[in-house]
């Protein structure tokens, strides 16, 4: 089954420039137009007006906060949430998420076309699998990108993560 994103609304440019990004001339963030990692907050509502506050913002480490979220969509038959994650006045993450209930099973088919994606736009990935996840990551420039399937006896995801690279001098560790 081919990967074709659908998303209804006013958000329909959304996700479709990030699963539909061209292959290797497409060296840019595979965001939104207008959007980039970095922005504030206000500029990402000037760029994408139908985004709504999260009540009680997901907490993560480094003092991010997914204090804002837009409309869900399909990405090949799983509903997607996209929370927008801000740390120091900064969006520093976008994650795109699926979500089930006692279906282990969820986004096989998904992430396999996630991770294909993910070679034409970025190049091979780097895998890492274990009995209850698998993980395909790539480095772009200033940002990470990885899709991550998770299934297990009680829940089970599937997400793609765009996140802003953190590099650490080695005196700090």
């Amino acid at each position: 089954m081919p990967f074709r994103p659908f998303f209804p609304g006013p958000v329909a440019c959304l996700i479709p420039v990030i699963f539909l990004a061209a292959t290797g001339a497409a060296h840019a963030q595979a965001l939104p137009a207008g959007v980039r990692l970095g922005m504030t907050a206000a500029e990402l509502q000037a760029v994408l007006p139908t985004l709504e506050r999260v009540p009680r913002p997901q907490r993560l480490a480094g003092g991010l906060a997914g204090a804002w979220h837009g409309a869900p969509g399909l990405v090949s038959g799983l509903p997607l949430e996209t929370t927008w994650y801000f740390g120091g006045a900064q969006l520093k993450r976008v994650e795109f998420t699926a979500n089930a209930q006692d279906r282990a099973d969820l986004g096989a088919d998904a992430f396999n076309e996630i991770v294909a994606w993910g070679r034409g736009a970025f190049g091979p990935e780097l895998a890492s699998r274990d009995s209850g996840s698998e993980i395909a990551s790539w480095v772009d420039g200033g940002m990470d990108v990885y899709v991550q399937r998770v299934g297990d006896a009680h829940r089970a995801s599937v997400r793609l993560v765009y996140k802003a690279r953190v590099l650490k001098d080695g005196a700090e560790l």
